[in-house]
């Protein structure tokens, strides 16, 4: 037997989590730090967050896939985007146009997922989960999106910047694109034309001149690669907005530093919401010596209880 190997790998008993009335998150989070299974990988990935907000050096990427914005993240985002924690957002049409739906006072509603669909259809609700959305609202949407591409200018522009001038046309502090553009914080989303956005885009185009270049914003988010002296990726879910962010690595000197991912998705089927990032290692987009962990979650469950202990960390320091 070897000794020295078994006393390598028994050297850290599990801890049982007490726990005592007023915690704050943060206490209740270094309950779990003591704790196994998801627990400790919660743990882990707030001791991973703290490192890479309070790094002085780090550019700190977010990916921001799934249905987030309906669910009620979106104030998170902004308020992180807000606060410098986020200098790069990464996400899907989806949630900007959930957004933008929020953003025009126009809400999301507490549903269920045992519903009659069909009931649903022939009453003009749409549903997400157990998030309902009136058909009305994509009527108010769509009109004002063409109001916003009649006042595009008429060179060629780039995603991003069609972000940013829909996000100059918001009233919502609350607003993810608002906030950003705001901030001066770049919004990337690859596959804009798969959402309502896009498709108002196109219907758009049909009659007027719009010109907008899907590789232009390859270019600027390459500067940011290049000129990141450390890397930070928090990454909700996988798809676009993950493999946009780990791809970008791949010409570049270097890999990621640090690496979080939440998702309930599993390795096996070879899709991406479910590869680990230690796989992400083996091409070079996430470094050898990076701090990484991925917590298997909800991430409505798990990104809120992270950010609010990281946060309650920050404002110690």
């Amino acid at each position: 037997m070897d000794f020295g190997a078994s006393a390598k790998n028994l050297s850290t008993p599990v801890k049982g989590a007490k726990i005592v009335p007023n915690m704050t998150v943060d206490e209740l989070v270094k309950e779990y730090a003591g704790c196994a299974f998801g627990a400790g990988r919660l743990a882990e990935a707030v001791d991973i967050y703290y490192e890479m907000l309070a790094s002085g050096k780090t550019t700190k990427f977010f990916g921001l896939a799934g249905a987030m914005t309906p669910a009620g993240m979106r104030n998170i985002i902004a308020d992180l985007i807000r606060d410098g924690y986020i200098d790069v957002l990464v996400t899907t049409g989806a949630n900007m146009v959930h957004d933008t739906v929020e953003a025009l006072g126009l809400h999301h509603y507490k549903g269920s997922d045992c519903a009659n669909d069909i009931q649903l259809r022939h009453e003009c609700i749409d549903r997400i989960y157990d998030v309902y959305l009136p058909d009305q609202h994509f009527t108010d949407l769509e009109e004002f999106l063409q109001g916003v591409y009649s006042g595009l200018p008429q060179e060629n522009l780039s995603i991003r910047q069609v972000l940013t001038e829909i996000g100059k046309n918001l009233d919502d502090d609350s607003s993810i694109l608002k906030t950003a553009a705001e901030m001066g914080v770049p919004v990337y989303c690859p596959a804009l034309q798969d959402s309502v956005i896009g498709l108002q885009a196109w219907l758009y185009k049909e009659g007027n001149p719009l010109h907008v270049d899907a590789f232009a914003d390859m270019h600027e988010f390459m500067d940011i690669c290049y000129g990141a002296e450390s890397a930070g990726a928090m990454l909700l879910g996988g798809g676009v907005p993950k493999n946009y962010i780990l791809q970008s690595m791949l010409v570049t000197p270097r890999s990621f530093d640090y690496a979080i991912q939440l998702t309930m998705d599993r390795p096996e089927t070879g899709g991406l919401s479910g590869a680990t990032l230690d796989e992400a290692q083996s091409w070079g987009k996430v470094g050898e010596d990076a701090k990484s962990v991925t917590v298997y979650a909800d991430s409505t469950i798990t990104l809120p209880l992270i950010v609010s202990a990281v946060r309650t960390r920050l404002s110690k320091r």
